[in-house]
């Protein structure tokens, strides 16, 4: 499971569920629980700001691939976030 390739699927998995849970909880995606869209801005806070922290933790250690990926989720995820905050 050592293997760069692998590290690096679970890597963007990582980013991925992180990058889901933001997007659920600012209304952007269906809840597959509740089975409609709902918005919760403190949740998304927490997951926008695990995304920086794998950021800060990560830095110099990611392929450019890697890092392009987690700096495009980021700035998705953030500016979505300023607009719901702004409508509230």
């Amino acid at each position: 499971m050592e293997d760069k390739w692998t590290n690096e699927m679970l890597f963007i998995q990582l980013v991925m569920q992180n990058h889901q849970m933001a997007m659920m909880s600012l209304g952007k995606l269906e809840n597959p629980v509740a089975g409609k869209t709902e918005q919760n801005l403190e949740f998304a806070k927490l997951s926008i700001d695990t995304l920086d922290m794998i950021k800060e933790k990560t830095k110099g250690n990611l392929s450019e691939y890697e890092e392009k990926f987690l700096d495009e989720t980021l700035k998705e995820v953030k500016l979505v976030y300023v607009n719901e905050m702004n409508k509230n």
